[in-house]
């Protein structure tokens, strides 16, 4: 039966507009339905291909560690590749069991063997597993109000959230105010600074500053920037690290030790002396090829420790 319908729709193939005759109409004409047709196929033909090297791949793989196993399934000694396959592990896993003393090897001319039957001992009386024991993390006792940290560090209360977000510090809120671990913002700040404000003795104030090197403010403010001095605040003044200030200004020499005379004196590798640098932010410069570490902080360092 005709029908006198007449629907606008646009072709699926080519997108041009037409007149069908019935709601499921999808082409214009016998040409775009043909060739709308062949393209599905190719398209199921090219899914089916893939599929089938996926799976040519999957079944290739086995087919190779099945014959590699067959190849090392009987033999006496094994090398530490042929180990580590067998157990499921990287050459390293293996070379550190050798290490260790859980297996052992015989060496000759630059190659290593290790016998089956040893593998096989490692499981015939294991001792029981023992899951690692999980760390207790001490629950948090000392926190930052928002007023105290900008009050002690001149800071804005945005700022704190921007950096509190970007270095994960820990915070809790109680009676709708936030307060912020003070151990983690102490450390943030000790990190900035190279220095804990608590281990600094004496201090300028700004107009200390203004008097003794005939600064302005703005002058002051853009050299402590410049040179990363340490500052505290107490109420609404500011002060500035005597020894930083008189040092950046080339007024105090200070002294260095080079990294051979540190290890020297101290006793320490060169690894354990950097991770000590890294670590408590010992100040150091570079003179051509060479580090010099801050003597004051290195021996304060290390007089702390004896003391603890």
């Amino acid at each position: 039966m005709s029908s006198n319908l007449e629907i606008q729709k646009k072709c699926e193939w080519c997108n041009r507009l037409f007149i069908a005759k019935t709601t499921t109409t999808r082409y214009c004409s016998h040409s775009c339905n043909s060739k709308a047709y062949k393209q599905a196929k190719k398209d199921e033909r090219g899914k089916k291909y893939a599929l089938n090297a996926v799976g040519y791949r999957t079944m290739h793989r086995i087919e190779q560690i099945s014959e590699k196993y067959e190849v090392i399934k009987n033999k006496e000694f094994l090398t530490v590749s042929e180990t580590a396959f067998l157990l499921s592990v990287g050459r390293t896993t293996i070379y550190r069991y050798l290490h260790s003393g859980i297996l052992s090897a015989f060496q000759t001319n630059g190659k290593t063997f290790i016998r089956r039957e040893d593998i096989d001992a490692l499981f015939d009386d294991p001792e029981p597993y023992r899951a690692r024991p999980t760390k207790e993390q001490k629950p948090m006792t000392d926190f930052y109000t928002i007023s105290e940290i900008k009050d002690k560090f001149n800071v804005k209360e945005s700022w704190i959230y921007k950096v509190a977000r970007e270095n994960n510090i820990p915070k809790t809120l109680s009676r709708g105010k936030s307060y912020f671990s003070k151990k983690h913002i102490d450390r943030y700040f000790e990190s900035k600074n190279g220095h804990s404000s608590l281990d600094i003795e004496n201090w300028y104030s700004v107009e200390q500053l203004q008097e003794k090197y005939k600064l302005t403010k703005a002058a002051i403010y853009s050299f402590v920037s410049e040179n990363n001095i340490p500052k505290k605040k107490e109420g609404r003044n500011v002060f500035y690290s005597q020894t930083h200030f008189d040092t950046a200004k080339g007024y105090v020499k200070p002294e260095y030790y080079s990294v051979e005379e540190a290890i020297q004196k101290y006793d320490l590798t060169r690894d354990a002396l950097y991770h000590y640098i890294k670590y408590h932010n010992i100040s150091k410069i570079k003179e051509g090829r060479y580090i010099k570490i801050s003597k004051p902080e290195l021996d304060k360092l290390f007089e702390m420790q004896i003391i603890e």
